[in-house]
């Protein structure tokens, strides 16, 4: 198990399943697409919609890419 990224904050999380652990899965709140007293994540940092993220349950690290916010826009003809 990975240790608690030094910049991890409780004050800055997010509701993004965790692709390892997967803790998620049984549980109605966030299946219902609901923020979850216990299956939140670290937002360790972004930059623009690129997420990354720690999970608070098993510790891994990953990038999530939102497809949401800055950096978002495409080009239409």
């Amino acid at each position: 198990m990975l240790p608690l990224d030094p910049s991890a904050d409780i004050g800055r999380r997010a509701w993004v399943p965790c692709p390892q652990c997967n803790d998620h899965e049984d549980c109605a709140v966030c299946q219902a697409g609901r923020n979850c007293r216990d299956h939140w994540r670290y937002l360790l940092s972004n930059v623009g919609s690129l997420l990354h993220l720690q999970c608070s349950n098993c510790t891994h690290l990953w990038a999530h890419q939102t497809g949401f916010g800055a950096g978002t826009a495409t080009a239409t003809s």
